[in-house]
């Protein structure tokens, strides 16, 4: 069995952010990492609501090496709560962010929904997240070929 991948530090800053109507909520979020300079970091809190909403959850997929994928998008429709968003705020190694993202839903009817955020989930109301930097971590992303997905990769700073 394969080593753990490991690494230790603390939090170093928080930033506490709102989002608006209409704001497109993994762009936005990207933005605001590129301008704040938040390339290792956690994503600690995020609640609001959203205007439809579409994520992948991962599904067998046999022509793929490991056997497994991402789905095509899920899609809800009318208002939906975002109860939950936590992830990761990574780099790859030219230092570009790359955001790890799972998100939990609630539907009109209190149905619970989750998965991988993606592109396309609008603010309906507001999104209001917590973030934290790491120091003394490098929260490094990259593709696996094995598996044919990105993976984390964090390293000792």
């Amino acid at each position: 069995m394969k080593e753990f991948e490991i690494a230790e530090g603390g939090l170093k800053r928080v930033i506490a952010v709102r989002l608006h109507p209409g704001e497109d909520v993994l762009l936005r979020l990207e933005q605001l990492c590129r301008e704040k300079n938040l390339k290792n970091g956690l994503i600690l809190s995020a609640i609001g609501s959203l205007d439809g909403a579409a994520f992948y959850n991962p599904v067998e997929l046999p022509h793929k090496k490991a056997g497994y994928g991402y789905s095509e998008p899920v899609t809800l429709k009318g208002p939906i709560e975002l109860t939950n968003a936590s992830g990761m705020i990574c780099h790859d190694t030219e230092g570009n962010i790359l955001l790890h993202v799972h998100i939990s839903l609630s539907d009109r009817y209190g149905n619970a929904h989750g998965g991988h955020l993606i592109e396309g989930n609008k603010v309906l109301l507001t999104v209001d997240m917590i973030l934290g930097e790491v120091e003394g971590i490098d929260m490094g992303r990259g593709y696996d070929e094995a598996l044919e997905v990105p993976l984390f990769a964090p390293r000792q700073l």
